[in-house]
């Protein structure tokens, strides 16, 4: 189920890895300690714009889902598929809704893709409209943006209405 994502933690390191190596080969006088969080503010810097990136996909889903008014959890409805990459390097799986009810019903499906550690890289929010009673309708949910390293997709919030 992992394909591509780890990118946060590699992010850090090469930037705590330049951000070391710039201050080391300098003729400043820094010390070994001035050194080391010269590095860690860049790691933290680095961090914190992936934290943004997240932070901002997350807050637009949950503007999305909020949408569905009286929306009821249809998780058990919603399953995700294998994670692939596009030609953009954007993580992209095959969402499958399988209507459980006896009327046509419309979702939304927040899809989270996570890291092997469980930590969430991105999130969007897919709709799928007009799922026939008891039919099965797909989707394709797609990244906000290129996410590199092993990739988990999972189905988050699932609303039918």
């Amino acid at each position: 189920m992992t394909r591509r994502g780890v990118r946060g933690a590699g992010a850090v390191l090469v930037a705590m890895a330049m951000a070391f190596t710039a201050t080391a080969c300098s003729d400043d006088g820094d010390s070994a300690s001035s050194t080391a969080s010269k590095a860690a503010s860049a790691a933290e810097s680095v961090a914190s714009r992936g934290a943004d990136v997240v932070a901002s996909a997350t807050a637009a889903a949950g503007d999305k889902l909020n949408d569905f008014k009286d929306g009821v959890n249809a998780g058990g409805d919603v399953k995700a598929g294998a994670p692939a990459t596009d030609k953009d390097g954007r993580v992209t799986s095959k969402i499958t809704v399988t209507n459980s009810t006896g009327s046509t019903q419309s979702y939304g499906v927040q899809i989270n893709f996570d890291d092997p550690n469980g930590n969430l890289l991105d999130t969007v929010v897919v709709t799928v409209d007009d799922v026939a009673a008891k039919g099965t309708k797909t989707a394709t949910a797609r990244s906000n943006r290129k996410l590199d390293g092993d990739v988990e997709v999972k189905v988050g919030t699932a609303l039918r209405h």
